[in-house]
């Protein structure tokens, strides 16, 4: 049997097991995801929501006994701890014995959850043992330091019910010398407390509020169902911009998800808005993979305000550390901007802040913000050719996996991620009215692809494939990014050796052959590479069954980091990515220039049609559709209601768009 074959057979068993068992979650018809509650169902996850000024990362499910499970980890990155370094954000853990006691009629009230829902926020609707079911709904408030679960109780009985609710007001006062600001309260209060009548079908709400802040700064007062309305706007906002309308209703969900989770992880830092991998240990701090290389590209396409000035400033923190020497910009700048990590030296960083950076400005559509971006483009460009071997190869002291695994003097990662910054630049350079510039990161540009060629190209465990580094014996999981860099000379092997038994698992795509960690990181790529090497069929197989784990499986909604470092946290970026698949390798879309890009659609065997609707990149406001016509294909684009493309395709040519 071929490779192809036996891959294809494997990924049927592994469905086949997934299959023969029944989803935990299910899609809402209202746009979130649910989970019935079934008899002796026991089960707990985490899930990770932020705001401006908070994250939380909730567990929740049911115990032993049918009782609520929650918990909840508080993390307040503008607070800092001493020592002020990547980690330095106060925290806050609580195990539910905060919650007040509640008496129904004298009796002690004990909360059976009957479902939960997820879209952006958490809702918990129980039993109880007394006459009052129990809707809770948690959540970050948007840019303020509070986490807040509203309560409701409905008298679903026929008498009235009394209702006692114990004061809670819990406060903790950190040691002034171990903050950055001095001491921090950290505060859990009630909105009631006290004795109340609950008539026949009537209800009670009320709120428990986690707060923190400076000890000098006066309390403020938070009206929770004001939170709460902005909370669901923001979450309802996201779900109108960017709409990825395709026959996979799993697909479609997931991609929705993915941008609330991609966004949220946002922070008001005093040094402008920052992007934050999140995690419990990851914020007020920008990296040069997470937010350069991952999110950054994407924003522009959502469109949303503080994704793309998130983007714009990470840059811009990354530009400060730009010197006439060529030392390397460091990995990441922490602490509010008033730090920086590099302790794993030159992980690539300049290849993934120069592909990032040409990218985001290019699909911003904006020659301000181009204008802005270009000179750390330029400066991390030459800062490679510096690093550059007789043969042409990019030297450098590790790859974004900092040492975990081998990576030698000189990786494919910072040499295909050249090569598309190279591609991008030269694009930005045109833009720009540099055609000089331009066409010497072109013929830099195909210099990398022939080196890439000779120097990575081999075979690896019997796939004419890539090594990761010279003398690498085993297959990685890098491999996929010369394949979303349009470097295909390879993609038959490749996606075959992907695919294999090696690094194929039911977790998705391992780090390396013979090892057992995987980080989805490079799953997502090695998505995005096999629809744009035109394995569509192949990818959507393998894309539906990982979305139907991570969306409906056991640990929701998002994409993770890694396993078992972090235990599969939902680290924001990898969320980007996910959105990157669709826009990038589904829809095939490259940027060209500030107002063009090329298009080369991946349309599916099994669908009729697919859309994007509201692509804010490129300045304008598109709808992308692409139908299936007996034979043919024909794609038609509109900008704000005005038709720029109407065109018969063949399935396999690029189309160009330009917009007016």
């Amino acid at each position: 049997m071929k490779r192809k074959g036996i891959c294809l057979l494997i990924l049927l068993c592994i469905c086949r097991g997934v299959m023969a068992q029944v989803p935990r979650w299910t899609l809402a018809k209202d746009g979130g995801i649910s989970w019935v509650v079934k008899e002796g169902d026991i089960h707990t996850d985490q899930i990770e929501m932020s705001g401006k000024q908070i994250s939380a990362i909730v567990t929740y499910g049911t115990g032993e006994k049918g009782n609520l499970v929650l918990k909840q980890q508080l993390v307040f990155p503008l607070l800092r701890t001493i020592p002020n370094n990547t980690h330095a954000s106060l925290t806050a853990k609580f195990d539910g014995s905060e919650t007040p006691l509640v008496t129904v009629n004298g009796v002690q009230m004990q909360e059976i959850p009957q479902d939960f829902y997820l879209k952006g926020y958490i809702r918990v609707h129980s039993r109880t043992n007394t006459p009052l079911t129990v809707t809770d709904i948690l959540f970050p408030t948007i840019d303020k330091a509070a986490y807040i679960r509203e309560r409701e109780f409905v008298n679903s009985s026929t008498q009235t019910c009394k209702v006692k609710i114990d004061s809670l007001t819990t406060s903790i006062h950190t040691d002034p010398a171990k903050g950055v600001a001095g001491a921090y309260n950290i505060t859990v209060a009630g909105s009631i407390h006290g004795e109340y009548h609950i008539p026949p079908g009537g209800s009670l709400k009320w709120a428990i509020i986690y707060t923190a802040g400076k000890a000098r700064v006066p309390p403020y007062y938070y009206a929770s169902s004001y939170e709460w309305a902005r909370r669901n706007a923001f979450v309802d906002g996201l779900m109108q911009d960017l709409v990825l309308e395709t026959p996979n209703d799993t697909i479609n969900r997931g991609f929705a998800f993915a941008k609330i989770r991609a966004v949220e992880s946002i922070y008001d830092t005093k040094a402008g808005l920052m992007h934050g991998p999140g995690g419990g240990a990851y914020y007020a701090a920008i990296w040069a993979n997470d937010q350069a290389e991952y999110a950054n590209p994407f924003f522009p396409f959502l469109g949303n305000l503080n994704g793309n000035e998130s983007a714009a400033n990470s840059f811009r923190l990354f530009a400060k550390y730009m010197n006439p020497d060529y030392r390397p910009i460091p990995s990441s700048v922490i602490a509010e901007g008033d730090g920086y990590w590099n302790g794993a030296g030159d992980r690539g960083d300049q290849a993934m802040i120069a592909y990032g950076a040409s990218r985001f400005a290019l699909a911003s559509g904006d020659v301000n913000t181009a204008r802005q971006v270009y000179p750390l483009v330029q400066w991390c460009l030459q800062y490679l050719e510096r690093k550059k071997m007789a043969n042409g190869i990019i030297t450098s002291d590790a790859d974004e996996l900092e040492g975990r695994f081998p990576a030698g003097k000189a990786n494919l990662s910072t040499n295909t991620l050249a090569y598309g910054a190279y591609e991008s630049a030269a694009a930005l350079a045109t833009s720009l009215g540099q055609p000089d510039t331009a066409a010497i990161y072109r013929t830099r540009a195909q210099e990398l692809a022939a080196a890439i060629e000779q120097y990575f190209g081999h075979v690896v465990q019997g796939y004419d494939t890539y090594r990761y580094y010279e003398g690498n014996t085993v297959l990685r999981s890098w491999i996929c990014l010369p394949l979303t860099m349009g470097l295909l000379q390879r993609k038959a092997a490749t996606i075959q050796a992907l695919l294999s038994p090696h690094l194929w698992s039911k977790d998705g795509i391992l780090t390396a052959a013979g090892d057992h960690t995987f980080w989805d990181r490079s799953t997502l790529y090695a998505f995005k590479g096999l629809f744009f090497a035109g394995a569509t069929d192949t990818a959507l197989t393998y894309l539906a069954y990982y979305t139907r784990q991570r969306l409906l499986g056991e640990h929701v909604p998002y994409a993770v980091e890694a396993w078992p470092e972090g235990n599969q946290r939902h680290l924001s970026a990898e969320s980007a990515l996910y959105c990157r698949i669709m826009t990038e390798g589904l829809f095939g879309i490259v940027p060209a220039g500030l107002r063009a890009f090329r298009m080369c659609p991946r349309l599916p065997a099994v669908w009729n049609h697919m859309g994007l609707r509201h692509v804010r990149a490129f300045g304008a406001d598109m709808d992308i559709r692409v139908e299936r016509r007996k034979k043919q294909y024909h794609i038609t684009v509109t900008n704000k209601r005005q038709l720029i493309l109407s065109t018969a395709w063949n399935g396999k040519d690029v189309v160009k768009v330009e917009l007016p």
